[in-house]
């Protein structure tokens, strides 16, 4: 089956396709990956004003939901990890940038180092990509791109903010 999205007017009228297309991000003829990131860039500087806690909590329910949104709009659409799908992005990104400190440097870091991570697939993502199916298949690869890019972003926080 070809990778087509959804039609506008059923992406915006099912929520899973919505979710899944990252609010229409998705729909990008081009790097629909890097304009999926974008809004989550968006949406990530209101809840990194959120308690720690908090936005981990965030960041742990949009991973585990997530795998039913990804998994049920693949299936819907008969292809397993369509493009167009990026809320697989977002719980990434949202996890590459939690404890990051505050400022612009810090989120664009935060960015390019998700869609590097998440564009190159070093092991094991890659294998775990090709490996795994289904929602979490879809997610898996994305949030080992976070967990990668949050290491080397709290690294350098680290030795540059000290």
């Amino acid at each position: 089956m070809a990778d087509r999205p959804p039609r506008p007017s059923t992406l915006f009228t099912d929520p899973v396709h919505f979710l899944a297309f990252g609010f229409g991000s998705g729909l990008s003829p081009v790097a629909p990956g890097t304009f999926g990131t974008l809004a989550a860039v968006a949406l990530y500087l209101p809840l990194a004003m959120l308690p720690l806690w908090a936005y981990l909590a965030v960041v742990a329910v949009a991973s585990v939901a997530g795998v039913f949104i990804c998994g049920t709009s693949a299936e819907r659409l008969g292809v397993h990890d369509h493009g167009g799908i990026v809320w697989d992005e977002f719980a990434g990104f949202w996890l590459a940038m939690a404890g990051a400190p505050a400022g612009w440097p810090w989120v664009v870091a935060g960015f390019l180092l998700f869609r590097l991570f998440d564009i190159a697939k070093p092991w094991p993502i890659r294998w775990l990509d090709q490996q795994v199916g289904g929602g979490l298949g879809i997610m898996v690869d994305d949030l080992l791109a976070g967990i990668y890019a949050l290491v080397i972003l709290q690294l350098a926080a680290h030795f540059l903010l000290r």
